[in-house]
């Protein structure tokens, strides 16, 4: 009873120090301090983010595809500074999918697409498109707590980017795209009709825009809006990394809509600014929450001013006949107060027993895959490789967070119990290609193990680039019962400079780090940025289980 006592004490001393400090990267920081911001708000992987104000609360989601958990909800004061608080899914269990375990292995690129957050009656409700089963809702009415059971709204393959309107008349609509990947077309937007809560579709669906024209093509990503008796879809097109912002508008829902580009590149270095989500501020100010791709670094969030001109949303700067052009700094949103500066969390001491939000899996995670705990440490349990493994893109049991700056150092300590030849653990960067260093054990002791892999989905084997002998490695010998189990001490860091370039090193003793000297160039994955993170994996099936300690896991500059 005093233990649980004590560990609930704990817990609860924690999550009121978090509340009153808010943490602050050490690596990038939007807020200047002088009432002003730079560009990127998130350097870090949000993409097709939405966002939404309740009262002088700003909530923001974003694609999360086939991590774990999924649809991240954000919370801000000010549109600058962010807190990540939740998510709306736990796991990718929900209605429709082919067969329940769908996503206990990577599926890479699939899953959660383009969401779009909204707040009706008292209820938070974020809407998405799985291009391979639908669009789907999941609601709550406390955002900080469990969401309800996913529903599906419309099923269907290659529908995607769904966002709601609920009218003035009580009636409901639906507007979304169409992935070609999977509908074998793309550049429309259909609308239909849905029931009352807005949970089912009960109507036809109705084109209501073709980008095939040859000017707007791969328009996707639509957000509705209603102002001034007027119904606004706001829509990306020419595609990620090079497209604009469209503003579409009608007095009929149904259209015909008329068409403006009011945000493109222009003569600034921030690429295809698009695909985002408008808010309106208490005090009356317009902003335009949208990504850049910035490849191995994912999709990371900018702000951008928006001003109505003869009722079209201009967003950014340098008003070129409606079209406007993004920021690189700019005074803050007024929202009548000053707030303190605020970043989603990076480093992890693994203090309480809720693993922190900036952990996500690759799949849906089994049982023994990690165990947090009250002593200071999260514990990994070594897992077999998959019967078809070939490289490390099929392997679902890879703990990881998004690069969170354009140079950051991330490293960690570990204490591995290694048990069986073969087995290892290690800290990896994963893409499209990937590498890691691993601490494996030997017949004889240990080594440090550096692999590359390229092109990894094509299932491309790992290149070994080094493999060095460990003999001055700390090792606890304990025992339970008479099975020895020797606990190994090592620190593992990866430095990334800019244009993602990565370079490890190790040590045994947490202050003097070998260097490898082969650098790395991390890539992104499958519409994601690149992720660095943690793994342990067991060299034999129906071995005894290996085990890590990670202490702590640090972003430095």
């Amino acid at each position: 009873m005093m233990r649980r006592f004590l560990y609930i004490a704990t817990f609860v001393s924690y999550m009121m120090v978090s509340y009153a400090q808010p943490y602050i990267s050490k690596v990038w920081v939007s807020d200047q301090g002088n009432g002003t911001y730079k560009n990127p708000v998130l350097y870090a992987d949000y993409s097709d983010p939405d966002v939404i104000r309740v009262g002088d609360d700003y909530y923001m989601t974003a694609s999360s595809f086939n991590c774990v958990p999924g649809l991240p909800v954000l919370h801000s004061k000010d549109l600058v500074n962010w807190k990540l608080i939740n998510y709306a899914l736990k796991d990718l269990y929900y209605e429709s999918i082919e067969s329940p375990d769908f996503f206990d292995k990577p599926q890479h690129g699939k899953g959660v697409w383009a969401p779009c957050l909204h707040y009706h009656s008292g209820e938070y409700m974020i809407y998405w498109g799985d291009p391979d089963f639908g669009i789907y809702v999941v609601k709550t009415k406390d955002i900080l707590g469990k969401w309800d059971k996913p529903v599906l709204v419309l099923p269907g393959k290659g529908r995607i980017d769904p966002s709601p309107l609920f009218d003035d008349d009580g009636k409901v609509y639906l507007v979304h795209a169409w992935a070609g990947s999977r509908a074998n077309l793309n550049s429309i937007m259909t609308l239909c009709e849905l029931n009352e809560d807005g949970t089912k579709a009960i109507g036809e669906e109705v084109m209501i825009y073709d980008g095939n024209d040859g000017t707007n093509h791969t328009v996707e990503g639509g957000k509705f809006y209603k102002k001034d008796g007027y119904y606004y879809m706001l829509a990306p097109a020419g595609g990620v990394a090079t497209g604009w912002q469209l503003a579409f508008r009608s007095k009929n829902i149904y259209g015909p809509y008329e068409v403006k580009t009011v945000l493109a590149q222009g003569k600034t270095a921030i690429n295809g600014p698009h695909q985002g989500g408008l808010v309106q501020t208490q005090t009356g100010e317009w902003w335009f929450l949208h990504f850049q791709d910035k490849e191995a670094y994912g999709r990371i969030i900018h702000i951008q001013p928006v001003n109505w001109k003869d009722g079209w949303p201009v967003i950014g700067i340098n008003d070129k006949n409606y079209c406007g052009e993004p920021v690189d700094t700019y005074k803050k949103p007024d929202v009548g107060k000053t707030y303190p500066v605020e970043t989603p969390a990076e480093s992890d001491h693994f203090d309480t027993p809720i693993l922190g939000l900036q952990w996500q899996w690759h799949a849906n995670p089994l049982q023994t895959y990690a165990f947090t705990s009250p002593y200071g440490y999260l514990r990994l349990y070594g897992q077999y490789y998959p019967e078809d493994y070939n490289n490390f893109w099929n392997i679902p049991n890879l703990l990881m967070q998004k690069f969170p700056a354009p140079e950051f150092t991330a490293t960690t300590k570990l204490s591995a119990v290694l048990i069986n030849e073969g087995d290892k653990t290690g800290l990896i960067v994963m893409g499209w290609d990937y590498a890691y260093i691993a601490l494996v054990k030997t017949a004889n002791g240990y080594l440090m193990e550096y692999k590359t892999c390229t092109d990894a989905e094509q299932k491309t084997e790992e290149i070994i680039i080094s493999a060095t002998e460990l003999k001055d490695i700390k090792v606890t010998d304990k025992y339970n019962y008479k099975t020895p189990i020797p606990d190994a001490d090592i620190y593992l860091r990866v430095k990334v400079s800019e244009g993602g370039i990565c370079l490890f090193s190790y040590s045994t003793d947490g202050k003097n780090f070998r260097v490898l000297p082969e650098t790395f160039k991390a890539r992104q994955g499958k519409w994601i940025g690149a992720k660095t993170g943690l793994f342990i994996m067991n060299a034999k099936e129906k071995t005894q289980r290996s085990w890590v300690d990670t202490d702590w896991f640090r972003i430095d500059k």
